[in-house]
């Protein structure tokens, strides 16, 4: 029976660590922002326990900070990891582009098309969130067409961190350009030529990560000192680059 139980809490947990995750990318959750255990144990229906083990998978996921007598806080990532971030994502998506060409099919491709239509409108209409969620199925898409099971489970474990936060606070970017620079990815796709599609998606990245080292304003945090986080300041703008 324990062992049972020790099983049934665990499935919870991971319920729990999923809800939290898309809470955050969606934007509910922004970088900065305290995540109360007994609030979200109340919003979940269940106990501080599976919360508590939820908190603990997300901070090793390098998504959320735990300290102590503070609690849990989504953290804000620094430029450099982005960037690093970028560099590991860019050749994780170049494997899968040119794995997925052999098989890409005309419906495969009209669906990333779709991705992009979307991000372009909700780039025109100012929908932060609509924009990063097409651009992530947008991505994802990408990986998963590869059919490789092992590429599909390393970027997953990168990609909560590499979505850039899905909201992440930059101020002055420009998200029509943003979707733009997902149409050079279409474009190579549809050639069919695997070396043109590879560089297509780093040159994708190396232009977001010009564009994120561009206008990432605030400075790095002390490597020494460590400070709680602050929230976002209300004036800045919400972007996504990826």
């Amino acid at each position: 029976m324990p062992r049972r139980g020790s099983i049934s809490r665990s499935v919870l947990s991971d319920q729990v660590k999923d809800r939290l995750l898309q809470a955050i990318l969606a934007g509910r959750y922004p970088p900065g922002s305290r995540i109360v255990e007994t609030r979200a144990a109340r919003e979940f229906g269940t106990s501080q326990a599976p919360v508590r083990e939820a908190l603990r998978d997300l901070e090793a996921l390098g998504v959320v900070e735990i300290a102590a007598f503070r609690g849990a806080r989504v953290r804000r990532p620094t430029a450099a990891e982005l960037l690093e971030a970028y560099a590991v994502r860019a050749e994780l998506e170049a494997l899968g582009v040119v794995l997925a060409l052999p098989r890409l099919t005309n419906a495969n491709l009209e669906e990333l098309q779709r991705y992009f239509d979307t991000m372009r409108r909700a780039a025109a209409d100012g929908d932060v969130h609509a924009e990063a969620s097409a651009d992530a199925s947008f991505h994802g898409r990408l990986v998963e067409l590869a059919n490789n099971a092992t590429l599909l489970r390393v970027w997953r474990l990168l990609e909560p961190f590499s979505r850039t936060y899905i909201t992440i606070v930059v101020p002055g970017a420009d998200r029509r350009q943003i979707a733009e620079l997902h149409a050079p990815i279409l474009e190579a796709l549809r050639s069919g030529d695997p070396q043109r599609t590879a560089d297509s998606i780093r040159r994708h990245f190396a232009d977001a990560q010009s564009m994120l080292a561009a206008l990432w304003a605030e400075p790095e945090p002390s490597r020494t000192v460590q400070r709680p986080i602050r929230a976002p300041r209300a004036a800045a703008r919400r972007a996504t680059v990826g």
